[in-house]
């Protein structure tokens, strides 16, 4: 199944918001469990992308956000693997 259409839909603003606040959220608070955060992540997003667009809300700017919520916290596990990669060697 071709999934590359989903890029498509990815809101680098959106997306960065999340990955802002998802660092926040593993980082800072304790009291959240990890399994919780792409939840989090997707409804942050989904909130964001809509507010951002007031003037027109569609399916799309759904999906917009909810894909940019769920790319950040895989955004976050790439940025994660990699600085753990440089730093062991």
């Amino acid at each position: 199944m071709e999934l590359t259409f989903l890029k498509d839909y990815i809101n680098l603003v959106v997306l960065g918001i999340c990955l802002c606040i998802g660092y926040v959220i593993k980082t800072s608070l304790d009291f959240i469990n990890n399994k919780y955060i792409p939840v989090i992540m997707l409804i942050i997003g989904t909130c964001v992308n809509a507010a951002m667009n007031l003037s027109h809300i569609t399916a799309a700017v759904i999906l917009g956000g909810m894909i940019s919520g769920l790319a950040s916290t895989g955004l976050y596990e790439a940025m994660r693997n990699l600085i753990n990669k440089e730093g062991n060697q």
